[in-house]
């Protein structure tokens, strides 16, 4: 076998990689029977499914919080994003309004949700409380409970008997659902945030049982200390900021812990003033007693994004959700949740919004309608950046998961200094990934790395990843491969570019990777196993846009084109495709015309009954796809070519479908592995509203502050705002799929009137605001709508990112602008 010289010692950046322990099996005690087809496993160290590792990946969607008519397209997007299950929590408030009354109607209707989910591919977590948090009015319990006064949350037998009628209830539901009778629900989480409780969540694994609710995971919380039976999974969460931090934390401490990479799985920072303003926890009080080092690293909330509270309003981008989540992966995580991955909208009932507020008796004042949550997927299904970046993680994780469960981490390096490298390798003993960072949040930003190379030694060889050292730039994050099998008798030593897909065509195979801005792409390949007659192991033939020299045993492949789709490296019995990180951040792979195909395109897309659905803000994008196929076509019947919505999605009555042209692109590479199309779209795009306004509040409140921790408080009297109203005329309002009127403004809150209900409000915090319009368009459209503005006054102590902190007190509107965005089917012909 080849052996790289390592390192010298006076830059030596060494590790000694092991093949791991055999994991532990038979605890906890849960999973599917032995004689199940697809039985599902949980180990000591991964989650295992027809006796293979697995990995999945969960985001959250709350049902009860989104138009019914939007659920479909939001789990296409969630599926199409690489998610292979959803989770939910069952809101006690919105299911059982008064006593022994249930409703399961409209979009409460859980078990309608869950087999959408299952038509999109998708499995589901059902986070079924009693108590959900989720910034919910007493945390999603129902008001007349909490007139009752009972000690909830414990094992108090008239609370039990309660929980018990929501478990019955709930269980119905989800009757033929469930992993053991076919159906897509795999598991379910108890309770939320319980830390000192295990009994009571022991019993409720219980009455769930003894109602006879089968599923193969049983999960609950495990941060902040948490005490955890024996019988459930803790399962962790990781977020860049909080909204529950106070106004003099411009960064809170534990959330830098979560951009390197390491060992301990808690914080000690979520639900930490629930716990103090409730409990009277704090500190050290709630230090963490076990990491379960003796059970897999599950996720069930890295931050999607983050919320916002009237006293604190972090700015989380794209790229600190996607290093954050990189790193979990880099320190050994088995199992990707996120929170959120859709927003949502706050639920009004009887009593009025159903937040989380200071009237309430929480420590935080939070919008009474958004919970928007900057999510991959917005509040109005807006889709973010980090959808497509955390696409490509998940991409890799279809792709070689199976492998990757299985290897354990070894950390390199990496403290809280701003100068000291970040990186470990994550390994089986044969084979790994090296993680390496030089990313932190702009508020506390970590150095770039001149000369970047490591040196890992597996038990039969020592490998130097790149063969050449490299300027790392500041502000990336990535997970190389090394020793990667690409076919029987070649791999890919090591590679300075990070693996996305595999997939073949009539060709052959086609391995996808992804270059990194600012770093030179370099791949080194090996023979392994038998070999041509003849062939030497340093000379493989290297073709297309790969130039070659030899290095030992190795052959160096450096590229003599810039990558980008075109970008094909001819190898033995494969090709490899180079993907530009803008490339890499269009590329999907999805189920079309019966078989998974790899889409480049310029617009969010997702798959639903063998068709490509666009969502599409813009009159013209393209759409590439490989395998080719023969022809693809505006999808008959559908939005696009008629006055009805894409198969599976609900119309909006009385509105009809713009035009859409679909052309294959002439100018198209010639010899591309692409097919590629151009979607023209009329009757979409942005327009102006108004602009530069400057509107003056006449008597805005004074500040105030209340709940248990005497944090300021979002005004509630808005008849000294300013009021600003917006007309759009109606032929604006048709012939869209969704109309979003999108206003950048500066201020503090502002609310959006339509018929004297407020259907939108904004804690200003640095982004856009959107308010949908789509179910008002009829009223919009005779009254137009209202905008109900409050100054900035910095004097108040509100803290905001300090990216946007400079800001003149007052009121500022940059524009009001109108999104109108269309739904797009298109299908390839029979």
């Amino acid at each position: 076998m080849p052996t790289d010289t390592p390192v010298p010692a006076r830059t030596a950046r060494h590790l000694r990689v092991t093949a791991p322990r055999p994991p532990r099996r038979g605890h906890p005690p849960m999973g599917s029977s032995p004689e199940a087809p697809d039985r599902i496993e949980v180990t000591g160290r991964w989650l295992e499914r027809g006796g293979r590792p697995w990995f999945p990946v969960t985001g959250e969607v709350h049902y009860a919080r989104l138009p019914r008519e939007r659920w479909s397209q939001t789990l296409g997007h969630a599926r199409a994003g690489g998610l292979t299950s959803v989770a939910c929590y069952v809101l006690w408030q919105a299911h059982e309004p008064d006593p022994g009354r249930f409703r399961w109607d409209g979009n409460r209707d859980l078990r309608a949700f869950i087999d959408l989910a299952r038509r999109h591919g998708l499995e589901v977590i059902v986070r079924m409380g009693p108590w959900a948090h989720g910034e919910a009015r007493y945390g999603g319990f129902p008001d007349w409970l909490i007139a009752q006064n009972l000690p909830t949350r414990t094992n108090d037998p008239a609370y039990l008997e309660l929980a018990r009628r929501l478990y019955a209830q709930v269980i119905t539901q989800l009757t033929g659902l469930t992993h053991a009778e076919g159906g897509p629900v795999v598991g379910v989480q108890i309770e939320n945030e319980l830390y000192d409780q295990p009994e009571h969540l022991a019993t409720l694994r219980r009455i769930a049982e003894d109602l006879g609710l089968q599923v193969p995971i049983w999960t609950v919380t495990g941060w902040g200390g948490a005490e955890v039976p024996g019988t459930l999974l803790p399962v962790y969460s990781a977020y860049a900021d909080g909204f529950w931090a106070e106004t003099t934390t411009e960064w809170p401490p534990f959330a830098q812990h979560h951009f390197r990479y390491g060992e301990v799985r808690d914080d000690l920072t979520v639900g930490a003033d629930l716990r103090e303003a409730l409990d009277g926890i704090t500190g050290a009080a709630a230090a963490p007693r076990t990491d379960a080092a003796d059970l897999p690293f599950a996720t069930c909330e890295l931050g999607g994004g983050m919320h916002v509270a009237y006293h604190r309003r972090p700015l989380v981008s794209a790229q600190d959700v996607t290093a954050l989540a990189l790193a979990k992966i880099g320190s050994g995580s088995i199992w990707q949740g996120y929170y959120m991955y859709a927003g949502g909208t706050q639920r009004a009932g009887a009593a009025g919004p159903e937040q989380e507020s200071h009237a309430t008796g929480y420590p935080n004042d939070v919008p009474t309608r958004s919970y928007d949550f900057n999510a991959p997927i917005g509040e109005h299904g807006q889709i973010r950046a980090h959808h497509h970046t955390l696409r490509r993680q998940h991409l890799w994780l279809a792709t070689d998961g199976t492998a990757l469960a299985t290897m354990t981490t070894s950390i390199g390096g990496g403290s809280e200094d701003p100068e000291e490298l970040r990186w470990a390798v994550r390994s089986d003993g044969r084979r790994g990934y090296l993680f390496c960072s030089t990313y932190q949040p702009p508020k506390q930003p970590i150095a770039a790395q001149p000369g970047f190379r490591v040196s890992i030694e597996f038990d039969d060889d020592v490998v130097n990843v790149p063969a050449e050292p490299v300027d790392l730039p500041r502000g990336i994050s990535v997970a190389w491969p090394v020793r990667y099998p690409l076919t029987d008798h070649l791999r890919l030593r090591s590679a300075t570019a990070e693996l996305l897909t595999r997939i073949s065509d009539d060709a052959g195979e086609v391995v996808v990777l992804s270059a990194t801005e600012g770093v030179p792409v370099e791949l080194v390949l090996e023979r392994t196993g038998g070999r041509e007659q003849g062939a030497d192991d340093g000379d493989i033939p290297v073709g297309g846009a790969g130039s070659a020299r030899r290095e030992g045993a190795a052959t160096v492949v450096t590229l003599d084109a810039p990558p980008g789709p075109e970008t094909v490296v001819d190898l033995p019995g494969i090709r490899v495709v180079v993907l530009d990180e803008q490339a890499a951040n269009r590329l999907y792979r999805l189920d079309l015309g019966g078989r998974d195909r790899l889409v480049l395109a310029d617009v969010p897309v997702y798959a639903l009954d063998g068709q490509l659905v666009a969502d599409t803000e813009v009159d013209s994008a393209s759409i590439s796809v490989l395998p080719a196929p023969a022809a693809l076509q505006v999808a008959p019947g559908t939005w696009g070519s008629g006055p009805t919505a894409p198969t599976g999605a609900a119309t909006q009555p009385g509105v009809t479908a713009p035009p859409a042209l679909l052309a294959r692109d002439s100018e198209a590479a010639h010899g591309s592995l692409w097919a590629t199309w151009r979607l023209s779209t009329l009757a979409v795009g942005t327009l102006r509203i108004a602009s530069d306004l400057s509107p003056t509040a006449p008597s805005p409140p004074a500040p105030r502050t209340g709940g248990p921790m005497n944090r300021l408080s979002a005004p509630t009297d808005f008849s000294g705002a300013a009021a600003v109203p917006v007309r759009i005329p109606g032929d604006l309002l048709e012939d869209v799929d969704r109309a979003l009127l999108r206003v950048n403004w500066t201020g503090d809150v502002g609310r959006a009137v339509i018929d004297g209900q407020v259907v939108s409000d904004n804690f200003w915090h640095g982004r856009v605001w959107d308010i949908d319009l789509t179910e008002h368009r009829e009223v919009v459209t005779r009254q137009g709508l209202e905008l109900e503005l409050l100054p900035w006054r910095a004097e108040t102590g509100v803290w905001v990112d300090p990216a946007v902190r400079d800001v003149a007190d007052g009121i500022s509107v940059t524009s009001v602008d109108l999104v109108r965005v269309a739904r797009v089917a298109l299908s390839l012909p029979d």
